[in-house]
């Protein structure tokens, strides 16, 4: 005999879990940017300026999708986890160390975000010192994504995890470089460049 789950009766779940992966590609390509922006991989005249919108617009776009990935989940009455079972880290009764790792990585998330829009009466130090948190975000949400879904052990959300680590992983490896190394390499891109690109950039 087979028994038969109506999906109906799980949607709250299945559309904050859809969220939720969603947050962590939009924190994923956030943070990859950022590391962009810092290591000075983007060269191309304008570039560095377009990706710092866009690096902003994705941060907001991410944070939004966390709001929406707990809010939504206080629907399911299975859970039932309740208004503070999604703002207060550990307070859920359902895997509350992995859940709580996630509202963590939620709030930090805020901080650093909306600290874009304080950035003048907190100081570019303090901005910068926030900012690094962001990877511990990225960290976080794998964690609990992988650690709070009954989905974690499927290779459809673990080949989404390594899609999104990729990227990071060579942005950091990057921005660690000695500086002479990719001191060379802006030196072979000048070189290669037009004349006229060479003389804009003279002093």
């Amino acid at each position: 005999m087979t028994t038969y789950t109506d999906p109906s009766q799980h949607v709250f779940w299945l559309a904050s879990r859809a969220l939720g992966v969603t947050a962590l590609v939009l924190v994923a390509l956030t943070v990859g940017l950022g590391l962009a922006l810092s290591g000075r991989i983007v060269r191309v005249p304008g570039g560095p300026a377009r990706v710092k919108r866009l690096h902003e617009a994705l941060s907001l776009t991410a944070l939004v999708t966390i709001v929406a990935h707990g809010a939504t989940l206080i629907g399911d009455s299975y859970l039932d986890p309740g208004l503070s079972g999604v703002l207060l880290p550990f307070a859920m009764v359902a895997q509350p160390a992995w859940t709580g790792v996630g509202i963590l990585a939620g709030w930090l998330a805020a901080i650093v975000t909306l600290s874009f829009y304080v950035r003048r009466h907190i100081t570019t130090h303090v901005w910068r010192w926030l900012h690094r948190w962001t990877l511990a975000v990225y960290v976080m949400s794998v964690a609990h994504t992988l650690g709070s879904g009954s989905d974690a052990g499927a290779a459809w959300l673990q080949l989404i995890v390594a899609a999104t680590a990729a990227p990071i992983v060579f942005a950091a490896v990057y921005r660690l470089l000695p500086a002479q190394p990719r001191s060379a390499g802006r030196q072979r891109g000048r070189e290669r460049a037009p004349a006229a690109v060479r003389a804009a950039e003279a002093p």
